[in-house]
């Protein structure tokens, strides 16, 4: 009797072995799970690598499948950008902390040249900026005029370290697609909110 409870355990375990062999064997040959093809009008699509104020590079598609709020600024003007940022804030407080805690932000500087790594880090320091959330990012000047034109915002430099420019809250889906756009500076645009909040309850 004990003899066969023995050579039933040993059996058992055999096939316990072959059993976890056979899976993962069966894990090795499944395929890896597809990645669903970004929308042709997303701004995903554009391929520019950002460095944030703590000095990570990134491609806008990673911060793919949240809301996004993305603008242009730089961290020089001393009016129309931190009356941007202020709208940016201002329309936070219109969302409860749980829509608040799924939204990202993006500001891309306009300058490159002066607008370093520990600039942009100041910065997000001295407004106690959300680092998980806010990204304030920098690229080479080409990629500025790309994405500045994408985004429909346009600069130009005015020779004293200014710069002339339009300004916009571009709110863009999970997937980059754009499907919101304020101008309202210094507070929050009614609209835009509602916008955002239907873009939270779907993504």
């Amino acid at each position: 009797m004990t003899h066969l409870s023995r050579r039933g355990l040993l059996l058992a375990a055999g096939a316990s072995i072959l059993a976890a062999n056979t899976l993962a064997i069966a894990d090795e040959r499944a395929p890896a799970a597809k990645v669903t093809p970004l929308p042709a009008k997303s701004i995903y699509q554009f391929p520019v690598s950002l460095t944030d104020q703590s000095g990570k590079t990134f491609q806008l598609a990673e911060r793919r499948g949240a809301p996004m709020i993305v603008s242009m600024f730089y961290t020089s003007c001393q009016y129309v950008c931190p009356m941007l940022i202020e709208s940016i804030q201002a329309t936070e407080q219109k969302l409860s902390p749980t829509e608040r805690a799924r939204l990202k932000v993006t500001l891309v500087s306009f300058d490159p040249e002066h607008d370093t790594v520990q600039v942009l880090r100041k910065t997000a320091d001295s407004r106690s900026f959300d680092s998980a959330r806010w990204a304030l990012a920098r690229t080479d000047a080409t990629s500025v005029r790309k994405l500045a034109a994408l985004l429909g915002i346009q600069y130009r430099a005015i020779g004293n370290g200014d710069f002339n420019h339009s300004t916009a809250l571009i709110l863009l889906d999970a997937d980059g697609q754009i499907v919101g756009k304020t101008s309202e500076l210094g507070s929050a645009d009614a609209e835009f909110v509602k916008a955002l909040r239907r873009t939270l309850s779907s993504s």
